[in-house]
């Protein structure tokens, strides 16, 4: 039987999936809607908006200092949603990738502890 999963074809898979979102993330978020969305959509038909406290919880993160709704502070306003977008990919990229490690780690952990106990 031959090895389709080698290693270097998984690592062009990934490489090619985060190649192609962060395209995506970069070159058609300038194209999103301006729309108000599902939530803030609802809230505006049901007059509800207004009531909305001005500090809410999401002000006091630390990201709030660098991100305004789906743009990048402190940016020209046409580069804003693109870097956003950009940042927005690498992060949950890296935390998909973090938590696959510890899974499989994990995984062949208990998979050696497994094999030991059977012997």
């Amino acid at each position: 039987m031959s090895n389709t999963n080698s290693p270097s074809r998984n690592r062009a898979f990934i490489i090619a999936g985060l190649g192609v979102s962060l395209l995506i993330a970069v070159l058609l978020s300038p194209f999103a809607s301006q729309n108000p969305d599902g939530l803030d959509r609802v809230s505006q038909d049901l007059k509800f908006d207004t009531k909305a406290t001005e500090e809410t919880p999401a002000k006091k993160l630390p990201f709030y200092q660098v991100f305004d709704e789906y743009a990048a502070r402190g940016v020209p306003e046409a580069l804003a949603t693109p870097i956003a977008g950009l940042v927005g990919t690498l992060v949950t990229f890296g935390l998909a990738w973090g938590v696959g490690k510890l899974v499989v780690r994990r995984h062949d952990i208990d998979s050696e502890r497994d094999e030991q106990v059977n012997r």
